[in-house]
């Protein structure tokens, strides 16, 4: 039986090159939307933020973008997401305007949540991006942090991961589902996966303490998972490279996690 929490991409994009979207009402939720969008070279795209900010994700290709106030000239810097560099990126408040112009085929991610004019247009250019290894082992995974919370926005967090083959990350398992703190923060949270080789898949385990959900997914290539609550580890094969972004965002523009206590123990040893 087909998993709702699997969002799968449409084979052909639409008119707008859109190929997946996530909205709070198709979710069910308050805050996170989603998009991946493919463009050929010279096509352009261009909407209204209304009342969302915007993190658009430059996956890879080249283009520029334009707001209503500002605009970047030819950026992206890689053509595939496992070049393992840091994306361009381009922030967009609520009550503002974008257009993109893909001078090569691009993939592009638009994150978005609830917006409140806090903050202006700006590029996050690669250099901006923290870089880090989280884990050791085999739980180790290279990590980019697009939009961390440390950088101004109104609700979103941006992150893409990079698992190796045969690793772990989200891991050991951890949830935000509470809005608990110091202690938790509730955010809802997507997982947009690239697998390479592509024909290759992704585990990833999505449940509670409770077990009211408990589910074991298979994704593939291009599709995304909802994380509406508990907990959510992922897996990457042996043979295949796992790559996905996270868009988190809820009440609070924090994140403190809860790890599961039955594993908790490996981050003791």
């Amino acid at each position: 039986m087909k998993s709702k929490l699997i969002v799968p991409a449409s084979e052909h994009p639409a008119a707008d090159g859109s190929v997946l979207s996530i909205t709070p009402e198709s979710a069910g939720w308050t805050y996170v939307g989603f998009e991946a969008v493919k463009l050929e070279a010279g096509q352009l795209l261009s909407r209204e933020t209304g009342d969302k900010e915007v993190c658009l994700v430059l996956l890879s290709g080249k283009a520029s973008v334009k707001t209503a106030a500002s605009s970047w000239s030819e950026i992206g810097g890689r053509m595939s997401v496992f070049e393992k560099i840091p994306p361009y990126s381009v922030y967009v408040p609520n009550g503002d305007r974008y257009e993109i112009t893909a001078l090569t085929e691009i993939e592009l991610a638009i994150c978005s949540a609830p917006g409140r004019g806090g903050h202006e247009a700006r590029l996050i250019a690669p250099a901006q991006v923290g870089v880090e290894l989280r884990g050791s082992g085999s739980m180790e995974r290279l990590v980019h942090n697009i939009l961390p919370e440390r950088e101004p926005a109104d609700s979103l967090l941006v992150v893409e991961v990079f698992t190796p083959e045969g690793n772990w990350s989200s891991y050991p398992p951890h949830k935000h589902d509470r809005d608990a703190l110091p202690d938790e923060s509730l955010l809802e949270e997507t997982y947009y996966f690239r697998v390479q080789p592509e024909q290759g898949f992704a585990i990833q385990r999505v449940y509670t303490d409770d077990r009211s959900l408990d589910e074991t997914l298979t994704v593939k290539d291009g599709q995304a998972v909802l994380v509406p609550k508990g907990y959510h580890p992922v897996s990457a094969p042996a043979g295949y490279e796992v790559y996905y972004l996270n868009v988190m965002a809820g009440p609070v523009r924090t994140w403190k996690f809860y790890n599961d206590p039955e594993h908790e123990w490996m981050l003791k040893k």
